[in-house]
């Protein structure tokens, strides 16, 4: 039996229980998790802004050691040190053919087929974005596992698996930043330290944070923000001032709202790139009109992942970390057990923090 956070239907409060997890079946691998990420799209998996078959065990942001391997299984073996992969591409779809596995068509498979059980009742459970790391162990398939090079501390890699993929593809392959080139990163969680510890490692300049605390200033030039800016009606007018008055060259949104989404669009320069990172609800309505689409000639386009090849960018960015380019430990900025995974989700709400880690 292991500990987890279970959610048993959504927008429940989360339950810390035991589980039964199943000995690995072939082709499946069994992990020991050694920390877990609280990311804001387990929040949207847990009030149904994104669908999550339930009662699941959410988490999809870990990093552990291989405890134990399922028949047929040779690529891993018991004490290998992994990242966990939410999005594992399957190789042979039409997006997979196109070189682009972040948008593979059957990389959310194993979130909706059962995985373990509740200790108490027997009941089953799925596991949350088909990883469920919020949990002591827990089992997925041999293709969601990446190997965590020597030299990056286990607790920390985390990150790695969610927020600094997607940080670091959003800047280095989605918006592609060139050095010299300014960019505004809308939302200072976890992804948008990511993004300007990224933009940073590009040679950008000026960087620009932009957040709805004021308390995240300090965090943010931490990562790299060479200016913050409180979010507010201002906010597009001032990143032009600190741009030579004509708008940021790259705009990243974290957030994904659809006023935050407009207020990026608008602090872009005429020719400039809007990315959307944050994950909203399909109710997050954007409008543009017509003559502003022609006359400004800014690209907006969305980011999935990074528009990561997560085998391929992971080896560099785990470079980064030992070099001492990449600070993963920065980004944290609290360090909870499984009971402080609703505290984490609150603080999420109100707009504090960075990111928090569960520790086991």
């Amino acid at each position: 039996m292991v500990r987890a956070a279970v959610l048993p239907a959504v927008n429940a409060p989360l339950e810390i229980t035991e589980i039964e997890l199943p000995d690995p079946a072939p082709g499946q691998v069994r992990v020991r998790l050694a920390a877990a990420g609280v990311c804001h799209s387990d929040l949207s998996l847990s009030n149904g802004t994104l669908r999550q078959p339930v009662p699941a065990v959410l988490g999809h942001e870990g990093a552990g050691t291989v405890s134990a391997v399922g028949a047929g299984v040779t690529d891993w073996a018991p004490g290998d040190r992994v990242v966990l992969n939410w999005a594992p591409a399957c190789g042979g779809c039409h997006f997979c053919g196109l070189g682009e596995p972040w948008l593979c068509a059957a990389a959310g498979a194993a979130a909706t087929a059962p995985y373990a059980t509740r200790a108490a009742d027997g009941g089953e459970l799925y596991p949350g974005l088909g990883t469920a790391v919020f949990a002591e162990e827990t089992l997925v398939p041999r293709n969601a596992l990446l190997p965590l090079p020597d030299g990056v501390p286990l607790t920390d890699a985390a990150l790695l698996g969610c927020a600094v993929l997607t940080g670091y593809g959003a800047i280095h392959h989605a918006a592609r930043v060139r050095p010299g080139e300014s960019v505004a990163v809308f939302g200072v969680g976890g992804v948008g330290l990511a993004v300007l510890q990224s933009a940073r490692l590009a040679g950008a300049g000026p960087i620009v944070a932009v957040d709805v605390s004021p308390a995240k200033e300090e965090l943010a030039r931490a990562a790299g923000a060479t200016a913050f800016v409180p979010a507010g009606d201002e906010t597009a007018k001032r990143i032009r001032a600190l741009t030579g008055g004509h708008g940021a060259d790259v705009a990243v949104e974290c957030v994904g709202r659809a006023e935050t989404i407009r207020t990026a669009w608008s602090a872009t320069r005429r020719g400039g790139r809007t990315t959307v990172v944050g994950i909203g609800g399909k109710d997050q309505q954007v409008s543009f009109s017509a003559l502003e689409l022609f006359y400004f000639g800014r690209t907006l386009s969305g980011c999935v992942y990074g528009n990561c090849d997560p085998a391929r960018d992971l080896p560099v960015i785990a470079e980064h970390v030992r070099a001492g380019r990449l600070d993963l430990g920065s980004m944290v900025t609290e360090r909870i057990g499984l009971d402080g995974i609703p505290a984490a989700f609150e603080a999420m709400l109100a707009g504090r923090g960075g990111r928090a880690l569960v520790v086991f």
